[in-house]
């Protein structure tokens, strides 16, 4: 997940995060936070287009979610996840 500092935005994205993947991908998952603030550089190589982004990169296809990933529905169905 790419953000720029301790915005309340970002910590939103990452608790919501935090809390779908305890939920659908209990043991499977391995969140990284870019802070972008950190490391600027990133921005550019990792081709960050908004932030927060959200980046799934396995199992392929990598995936892109920009937000704070409050719709659950949406976030899930975009990782694929039937309801």
């Amino acid at each position: 997940m790419y953000v720029a500092g301790q915005a309340p935005r970002y910590e939103t994205a990452h608790l919501h995060l935090k809390q779908l993947c305890e939920e659908y991908f209990t043991g499977k998952y391995v969140i990284e936070i870019v802070d972008l603030l950190e490391h600027p550089e990133r921005a550019s190589t990792d081709n960050v287009i908004a932030i927060p982004m959200l980046e799934k990169v396995s199992p392929e296809p990598v995936l892109r979610i920009i937000g704070d990933l409050s719709d659950k529905q949406r976030v899930l169905s975009a990782l694929g996840v039937l309801l």
